[in-house]
């Protein structure tokens, strides 16, 4: 057996026990070169893409369905079957050979067996696959694109089924990696990158922004290591451009960990105070302070419900979500995610939004923004927050400081299906003086 395969099926594992899908990865990954990281990132994503449309044909193939398999087994099936379907570099024999070694290897000789013939039939049967389309349109929908039907039934429901498909669509592309250039200009790092053999390409509605070619190591760049880009989605850009803090003011980032908010609001900020309840996840951007040499970034462990920080000039609440507006870089989400998570972290949203209101200063912006697609966690918590605070009003950014297309009465709705970025909404808020 390979180390990819076998830090592919551990990592599924780690995602049944509850880890996500990135952090599950890059642990069990570290081990394996780039070349096999990249390939077993590759098998990994692309089979969580894909789960629906695996399950239907594997399901037709396996006496009593996958349901009556041990979970693991059916991971190590779908890990099987992707690679029989969608990796061109793998021969149908490896691919079945090594599935039934670690079958074998984790479950006996009679799982091994089961996954042998299921694979093998797949295999001689490719030309012919077929899954019945169930009668009902969304469970269609459901299947064609391998989400939760749920889930595609609320946005059905919002958008039409046009317009939904075309989500869905989006969701299961490879999202691009994005950079955003520090101490210097588009054009100087758009130069450096292409002078170490990166292609480059224009990324959507921010300007400034680059999109890297893919395969690229990007530890390994010179401007990398000498702090002259982060990453950086022009969603989450956007965001920030859209929440147009003064030049010069006190900020604070209440929900900050990655950073890469609190890095754009440092361009133009006295100091951003980075608050964030998991230290290890700040860990991350005490990295991004000390690789771009930040001198006014200040990392806080904070739980944001406290409302502990003074009043400052501007806050951000970049509130924990569902993150349905990601799910093309996180495939995982969208099979984790159930409907009560959606009431869950709306409570937990109206608690942030609530003390984060003592944190603004009069006269000053508070800005409340997720990286969901959902109402109830965009829309309905900002005319709930407004509803029970009157000291606050609804202000639009000045004009130009983002595109047209994602302002929306004001606030900024950005839609992957629509924009061809990540999803992102945020309410600008001003505290009135008297």
């Amino acid at each position: 057996m390979t180390d990819a395969r076998i830090a592919a099926a551990e990592t599924l594992a780690d995602l049944r026990a509850g880890t996500l899908l990135d952090a599950a990865f890059d642990r069990r990954a570290a081990g394996l070169d780039a070349r096999d990281r990249r390939w077993t990132q590759e098998l990994l994503y692309g089979m969580l893409r894909c789960r629906s449309r695996l399950d239907a044909l594997l399901g037709e193939r396996v006496r009593g369905g996958l349901v009556r398999l041990d979970p693991d087994l059916t991971d190590l099936l779908r890990l099987g079957a992707y690679q029989l379907f969608h990796m061109g570099s793998v021969p149908p024999y490896a691919a079945i050979a090594q599935t039934v070694e670690l079958a074998k290897q984790r479950h006996g000789i009679g799982a091994s067996k089961l996954a042998n013939a299921v694979l093998r039939r797949l295999d001689r049967e490719r030309d012919d696959l077929s899954s019945e389309t169930p009668a009902d349109p969304i469970a269609a929908l459901a299947l064609k694109f391998s989400h939760p039907r749920w889930l595609v039934a609320r946005w059905v429901a919002r958008w039409g089924a046009e317009e939904t498909a075309a989500l869905l669509e989006a969701n299961n592309h490879q999202a691009p990696l994005v950079v955003r250039p520090f101490g210097v200009v588009r054009e100087q790092l758009e130069a450096m990158l292409e002078a170490s053999g990166v292609v480059v390409e224009d990324a959507p509605l921010v300007r400034d922004s680059l999109v890297i070619g893919g395969g690229v190591g990007l530890r390994e760049l010179g401007a990398f290591q000498q702090g002259l880009f982060f990453v950086q989605d022009p969603a989450a850009t956007l965001v920030t451009q859209y929440a147009s803090f003064p030049i010069d003011a006190r900020v604070a980032d209440l929900c900050a960990a990655p950073g890469g908010k609190a890095v754009e609001l440092a361009r133009t900020a006295r100091f951003v105070i980075a608050a964030d309840t998991s230290l290890a996840r700040l860990g991350r951007l005490r990295e991004t302070i000390s690789r771009l040499e930040l001198s006014n970034v200040h990392p806080l462990v904070s739980d944001a419900r406290s409302g502990a920080i003074a009043p400052l000039d501007a806050v951000l609440v970049d509130a924990p979500c569902t993150g349905t507006g990601t799910f093309r870089r996180h495939p995982d989400a969208r099979w984790r995610l159930t409907p009560n998570d959606i009431a869950i972290l709306a409570a937990t949203q109206r608690s942030i939004l609530h003390a984060a209101a003592s944190t603004v200063a009069p006269g000053g912006l508070l800005v409340y923004g997720t990286c969901s697609l959902e109402t109830e966690e965009n829309d309905a918590q900002v005319e709930t927050f407004l509803a029970g605070h009157p000291e606050f009003t609804l202000e639009p950014p000045p004009e130009g400081a983002v595109p047209a297309a994602v302002l929306d009465a004001g606030r900024l709705r950005v839609l992957p299906q629509r924009h061809g970025t990540d999803g992102a909404f945020a309410a600008r808020m001003r505290r009135r003086t008297d």
